[in-house]
C-alpha cells in the first residue's frame, strides 16, 4: 500500500502545481495583455477610437453648440470693443488703432472657431505620439515569458501537499482579483474616452471666450482640462508599465507564497493608482475641477 499512497501523493501533488503554475501563468499573460491592450487604446486619437461616435459628437457640436458659441463670440467681441473704447479716458481720447487691432481680434477669433476641431484634434495628435512612442518603449520591457516561471516550478515541487492545497486557493483568489482589475481597467481606459468626447462636443463654447481678458479664463482652463485628459493617457500607461515590471520581478524571485500576496498587493495599488491619473493629470496642468 505504501507505493499506492506514495503515487496518490505524487498525483495530487503535481496536480496541484500544475494548478499553481496555471494561476501564475494566466496572471502573467493578463499582465502582458494589458500592457499591449492599454498602449493601444490611449494611443488611439478620438477620430480613430470609434469613428461611428466621433462622426455623432461633431455632428452635433457643428450643427448646435457652434451657433451657440457664434452667439456668445459676437456678445464677447462687442463687450471687448465698448471695454476698448471706455478705457480711452471715457471717449475723450479715442484712437483710430484700437478699431484695427478690434478687427484683427475677431478675425482671429472666428479664425479660430471655425477651427476649433482641428486644434481639438492636434492636441490629441501630439499626445497620441507621445504615447505611442511610449508604448514601443514599454512593451519590450516588460514581457513575462514562460522561463521566468522555472524557478517558481521548482520552488513549488519542494513543498508538501498541504501548503500546496492552501498557495492554490490563494493564487486562484489572486487570479480572481486580476479579473476585477480587467474591469477597473475598461472603466478608466473607456471612461477617459467618453469623457474626451463630451468635453470636445462642448468645444466651441470655452473657445469663444478666448478673445476677451474678463471671460478668456473659460477657455484657458477647457485647454488646460482637454490637455490634462489627453495626457492623462500617458500617465494610465505608465502606472500598468510599473505594474508590469513589479510583477515580472515577482516572476523570477522563486518564492511563491510571497508571490502572492505581493501581486494582491501590487494589484490594489495599480487600481489606487489608475484612479488618481486624472486628477494628477489636472493638476500638472493646472486645470480647475
Amino acid at each position: 500500500m505504501g507505493w499506492l499512497t506514495s503515487w496518490i501523493t505524487d498525483w495530487l501533488k503535481g496536480l496541484l502545481i500544475d494548478g499553481i503554475m496555471g494561476n501564475f501563468s494566466g496572471l502573467f499573460n493578463d499582465v502582458n495583455a494589458q500592457v499591449g491592450s492599454v498602449a493601444t487604446q490611449v494611443g488611439t486619437s478620438p477620430a480613430s477610437w470609434n469613428a461611428g461616435v466621433f462622426s455623432l459628437i461633431r455632428q452635433l457640436s457643428e450643427t448646435i453648440v457652434l451657433p451657440i458659441a457664434g452667439m456668445i463670440l459676437t456678445f464677447v467681441m462687442c463687450y471687448e470693443l465698448i471695454s476698448m473704447i471706455i478705457d480711452k479716458n471715457n471717449l475723450h481720447d479715442i484712437d483710430s488703432w484700437i478699431f484695427f487691432k478690434w478687427f484683427f481680434k475677431t478675425f482671429v477669433a472666428v479664425l479660430i472657431l471655425s477651427n476649433v476641431f482641428n486644434i481639438v484634434l492636434g492636441i490629441f495628435d501630439v499626445s497620441q505620439s507621445v504615447v505611442n512612442s511610449a508604448a514601443g518603449i514599454i512593451s519590450n520591457q516588460t514581457g513575462v515569458n514562460s522561463n521566468m516561471l522555472a524557478n517558481l516550478r521548482a520552488s513549488l515541487e519542494a513543498m508538501d501537499i498541504g501548503p500546496l492545497l492552501g498557495l492554490w486557493l490563494q493564487s486562484f483568489i489572486v487570479r480572481l482579483c486580476t479579473l476585477v482589475l480587467n474591469i477597473v481597467i475598461f472603466v478608466i481606459v473607456y471612461g477617459r474616452m467618453i469623457e474626451i468626447y463630451l468635453m470636445t462636443s462642448l468645444a466651441p463654447i470655452p473657445f469663444a471666450t478666448l478673445s476677451n481678458r474678463e471671460t478668456g479664463h473659460m477657455g484657458q482652463n477647457y485647454i488646460k482640462s482637454l490637455l490634462a485628459v489627453a495626457f492623462q493617457g500617458f500617465l494610465i500607461l505608465v502606472c500598468i508599465a510599473i505594474y508590469a515590471v513589479l510583477v515580472q520581478s515577482i516572476a523570477t524571485s522563486g518564492d511563491p507564497i510571497n508571490a502572492v500576496w505581493t501581486v494582491m498587493g501590487y494589484t490594489v495599488l495599480l487600481c489606487f493608482t489608475l484612479f488618481k491619473t486624472g486628477a494628477l493629470a489636472k493638476s500638472i496642468f493646472g486645470a480647475h475641477g
